[in-house]
């Protein structure tokens, strides 16, 4: 239902909501090796187990994203956290150059987290095949594997010192 009424107030992109709507189970397949192979490459997941990283997997679907289609809107709320497997999405945000993510990048970590409004807007630049994990399992699987929360917040902590000294003169 919450879903449903947030595609009628507009909170999720309705270009989104039907690729969403087209994810597994009756979408494109992905083992769970296949994915924890994609998995290994986010730093967000760096320091994680096998065991883990299967987790993960398991809470994680993925969806074929047609070109233009909008992953996040800055501004709107997020509940999705994105790993980008193939394809070139566009990072659009007001006064700044735009930015182009490849295979292995990911976005939606913050709003994954916190379910705040989403920072940027990332569009597909080409088609693109993504992993999408949703806030509400990934909170569950955050209970059931305490380690996990720690590691998280660790690698979090690491990206903000970074963007923090990327932007001193």
């Amino acid at each position: 239902m919450e879903l449903i009424s947030r595609i009628l107030d507009g909170s999720i992109p309705q270009d989104l909501k039907d690729a969403l709507r087209r994810a597994e189970p009756a979408g494109p397949r992905m083992s769970h090796d296949e994915k924890i192979a994609h998995l290994e490459d986010v730093p967000l997941f760096a320091d994680c187990s096998q065991k883990q990283l299967r987790s993960v997997s398991d809470i994680s679907r993925v969806v074929e994203v047609p070109t233009g289609t909008s992953l996040t809107r800055a501004g709107q709320p997020g509940d999705e956290f994105f790993v980008l497997v193939d394809g070139t999405a566009a990072v659009e945000k007001p006064g700044k150059k735009k930015q182009f993510l490849k295979p292995g990048a990911f976005f939606g970590e913050m709003s994954l987290l916190d379910g705040g409004p989403r920072s940027v807007t990332v569009r597909a630049a080409t088609p693109l095949r993504v992993l999408v994990i949703d806030r509400k399992n990934f909170q569950i699987l955050l209970r059931d594997v305490p380690d996990l929360t720690y590691k998280l917040l660790v690698t979090l902590s690491k990206r903000v010192r970074m963007l923090e000294q990327a932007e001193q003169p």
